[in-house]
């Protein structure tokens, strides 16, 4: 099977944490590595730190730039898998307002993972996805 990597404009560069953005395979499916609330190094801004809503915001703008990278949009997207730190109705209400407000009432499948820690310190939401080219 034939795959690419692609590194994406206006995302860190990933290889130093051991993984890349995007994949593609056979020039149709595309693997998006999880995203979250990364700066231009890979490390979450301090100001961030304590802020779920900005996290899954910033993580959902990323997950844009890696699709558009792949010549995607949101709309290509046929799977999402999402990790919420300290999980709570609260948190998973903000998750929805975002999920909504990309996908409105067409939204992909998703499995929700609450897990005790990420990769990185301050690092509350992360989300991968499976996206599929026209």
């Amino acid at each position: 099977m034939a795959t690419d990597i692609i590194a994406p404009e206006g995302l860190h560069d990933p290889t130093p944490f051991g993984y890349s953005h995007l994949a593609t395979a056979k020039g149709q499916v595309v693997a998006v590595a999880g995203q979250y609330a990364s700066n231009a190094e890979g490390g979450v801004d301090p100001v961030l730190a304590e802020d779920f809503d900005a996290q899954v915001g910033l993580a959902l703008a990323n997950l844009g730039t890696a699709l558009t990278a792949a010549g995607l949009d949101h709309s290509h997207v046929i799977k999402l898998n999402t990790y919420i730190v300290g999980h709570s109705p609260e948190r998973l209400e903000t998750l929805a307002r975002h999920i909504r407000g990309i996908w409105g009432d067409r939204v992909p499948p998703q499995t929700l993972l609450g897990v005790a820690s990420l990769a990185l310190p301050g690092m509350l939401f992360e989300i991968d996805a499976l996206a599929v080219k026209d």
